[in-house]
């Protein structure tokens, strides 16, 4: 009959054991209201109170967005659909080549992430604005002139999209009708 031996030491710390995950990712399912060509209204980020034409969705679950950048500044982005508002205003959106745009197109540059610096160019002081690339902005101009032909066909449709979206008091959001 063998019995079993106590170990003559624990270790001082348990081992991580990692948990399986049973679940798979799923494509989000996107509200009835979020149609490529829908105008939406951004709630947070640097152009929260925007109104923008909304493009396509991407594959990490999140939509193409663009202001046009002539009309309000805002250029192509991706934003969450939590955070938007969808209206019941609509944009032809048909003419818009939009198939180059993935999460690829986006994502940042990790070699100059990585890069170390010097002590001496810590504390130099530079301007604080990026160079944009020059393939993205071809890029932002073909989209724009598209939509904007596309929004000039409706009449004050260019100045809703410029002007801000706010509320004021009195206003009732749960009673508003977009």
């Amino acid at each position: 009959m063998a019995t079993q031996v106590a170990p003559k030491w624990y270790p001082a710390e348990d081992a991580p054991i990692a948990k399986k995950t049973r679940k798979s990712i799923q494509p989000q399912k996107l509200r009835s209201t979020l149609v490529p060509g829908t105008v939406l209204i951004l709630l947070s980020g640097n152009f929260r109170g925007k109104r923008v034409v909304y493009l396509k969705a991407l594959e990490d679950n999140t939509l193409l967005v663009s202001g046009p950048f002539k009309v309000n500044g805002v250029p192509l982005r991706r934003v969450n659909a939590r955070y938007v508002i969808a209206t019941s205003t609509k944009v032809d959106v048909s003419s818009v080549d939009v198939s180059k745009f993935d999460v690829k197109y986006f994502a940042k540059d990790k070699a100059a992430k990585k890069s170390k610096k010097t002590e001496a160019e810590l504390f130099e002081e530079k301007d604080s604005k990026k160079a944009v690339n020059p393939e993205r902005v071809a890029d932002q101009k073909k989209v724009d002139s598209a939509l904007i032909s596309a929004i000039k066909q409706t009449p004050l449709l260019k100045q809703y999209l410029a002007s801000s979206f706010t509320l004021k008091k009195g206003d009732k959001p749960h009673l508003l009708k977009f």
